[in-house]
């Protein structure tokens, strides 16, 4: 009975310190692997151990291993997390990349509709949740057989022309160091899931995050919230834009430059 209450209360600890060190309320954390807050308090009390499911939700989003989390102290979990980034940067088997293939042994493309969204943020490392998932293949010479491909559909305007809900085909990134200035990219991130931007490096451990559409500024986030990062090859669209429609992203970045000029010319006068 004492070792059984010893691990409720060192996994407790660890749920608590990982959820403090991510900046998280119970709240947050409830919501973000799906249980309501009491159960939160109750882990981290001791009074209540999680279920299998909860417990490889919360080991892939705290990106640690079950085992760890069950008997491992991870009270100084940032040192460690932080030591293993350079590692995680380049790739080296940190990663595991989860694929189908049809009968011939030939990958498919793994599609994440934006219903799955959520869903993939959990388990994309998860066979049993890829599973779930659609899959296709596409015979075009662009895609080689060395790679692996993905498709994620996108929702929103934040970088049009690229239509929402068109889907995005990608292709995987081991090794982050690859990733280059201007180019875009698919990320799978902790805070916001999936999404699509033009990347531009501003350190080694933070990413510039820029729109197509001058009407969304840019923002920067850190490596460390980053499980996935897929460069962006193509893409599908079934919303064929009207003629009026076609010409909306560049008016759009005529009016923005028109209105930056118009702020120079007031701060000039000044």
């Amino acid at each position: 009975m004492r070792g059984g209450f010893f691990m409720n209360n060192l996994l407790g600890l660890n749920i608590k310190n990982l959820r403090r060190s991510h900046g998280l309320t119970q709240d947050q954390l409830a919501d973000k692997i799906g249980v309501n807050r009491a159960m939160i308090g109750s882990y981290e009390e001791g009074r209540a151990v999680p279920k299998l499911p909860v417990l490889r939700t919360l080991a892939y989003y705290f990106d640690v291993s079950i085992d760890d989390l069950v008997n491992l102290d991870l009270n100084d979990v940032e040192t460690e997390k932080n030591s293993r980034r350079v590692a995680d940067i380049e790739g080296k088997g940190l990663r595991v990349l989860t694929t189908l293939v049809d009968r011939d042994n030939k990958e498919l493309i793994t599609l994440v509709p934006v219903k799955a969204s959520a869903g993939y943020l959990k388990g994309y490392s998860d066979p049993d949740f890829m599973e779930t998932l659609p899959r296709f293949g596409l015979p075009v010479s662009e895609l080689g057989n060395e790679r692996s491909y993905r498709a994620f559909q996108i929702t929103g305007d934040s970088m049009l022309p690229v239509l929402p809900d068109s889907y995005i085909i990608c292709e995987y990134v081991r090794d982050w160091h690859e990733i280059k200035d201007g180019k875009t990219y698919v990320l799978i991130t902790q805070d916001d899931g999936v999404v699509y931007k033009r990347l531009f490096s501003k350190d080694e451990n933070t990413l510039i995050m820029k729109s197509d559409n001058p009407e969304y500024a840019p923002y920067t986030i850190s490596v460390d919230i980053v499980s996935e990062v897929w460069k962006a090859l193509g893409y599908i669209s079934f919303s064929l834009p009207e003629p009026d429609e076609m010409s909306l992203g560049k008016l759009t970045a005529l009016v923005y430059k028109m209105q930056n000029e118009m702020d120079e010319l007031k701060k000039g006068r000044h």
